[in-house]
């Protein structure tokens, strides 16, 4: 009698860790079930977000389901006396999900909760020398991506984001993409892709495009590109994020297949929002 019931229970719990991405889905489907923002998020959306306000009907809808969830699954704190309220959050959660527009849920399943300073904020950092010796000082930065799930923004930068959309700068893109690339447990610039067969291309595509922009950058030649791109692959990619979501027909002019690597990844192109 114990052993058939151990061996239900087993067979049980194969059944749910097998099914458990369709189960919990179908949670959330269930309680999010008739949740939508309210006009006056919706307007606040329209205000403070550039791309919000030409997207497709159809597009705009499917970011705010995700908004939607984002808001209930993920935390945010203040930091530093920030107040925080619910515009704040609704920004950064809109900002966020453009990035996993046509992903299914959990997005961003790593991420845990949200730091949000006033503006740039000091950060403990160690260095090493040439002989071995560590030193220990602080560094003024506006945003963190860690991964064991926690995002740190400066408000201030994210507002200034969203105020310049066609600069190629965007913290909250930036950071977000840093956690998809987190996601394969390493930060290589290489986000999780949708088949294994695409790694190579996704390598040899990347790693073209990254030693073109350290090229450009050393011998000052025009890039379209943000040079702190250049600094290793993981910022590469979550540059190269920023300027496909705010400057996509100069990426695609600058460097059409990247950019048509970009398009398959994200599964939109952001061309028909500009």
């Amino acid at each position: 009698m114990v052993n058939a019931l151990l061996l239900f229970l087993l067979v049980m719990f194969v059944a749910i860790y097998w099914h458990w991405p369709k189960l919990q889905h179908r949670f959330w489907l269930n309680k999010y079930h008739g949740n939508q923002l309210s006009e006056q998020q919706k307007t606040l959306l329209l205000r403070y977000m550039p791309i919000y306000q030409k997207m497709t009907d159809a597009d705009r809808e499917k970011l705010e389901r995700h908004v939607v969830w984002f808001l209930n699954e993920k935390r945010f704190i203040g930091c530093d006396g920030l107040k925080l309220n619910d515009a704040m959050k609704l920004i950064v959660a809109a900002d966020a999900c453009l990035l996993v527009l046509n992903k299914p849920w959990p997005l961003y399943k790593n991420v845990k909760e949200i730091l949000l300073y006033p503006s740039a904020y000091y950060a403990p950092q160690t260095s090493t020398d040439n002989a071995g010796l560590v030193s220990y000082h602080n560094t003024v930065r506006q945003g963190e991506s860690w991964p064991g799930g926690t995002l740190v923004l400066s408000w201030h930068d994210v507002l200034e984001g969203n105020r310049l959309p066609s600069d190629g700068h965007n913290l909250v893109f930036h950071e977000f993409a840093h956690q998809l690339d987190q996601e394969t447990g390493k930060t290589t610039g290489t986000p999780v892709l949708a088949k294994t067969t695409d790694y190579k291309e996704w390598a040899r595509i990347f790693s073209r495009a990254f030693t073109l922009l350290k090229t450009h950058v050393a011998y000052g030649m025009p890039h379209v590109i943000h040079s702190y791109g250049a600094t290793n692959e993981a910022e590469f990619f979550a540059v190269i994020t920023e300027t496909f979501l705010e400057k996509p027909n100069d990426l695609r002019q600058y460097d059409p297949e990247i950019y048509s690597m970009l398009v398959g990844y994200f599964g939109f192109d952001p061309i028909k929002w500009h």
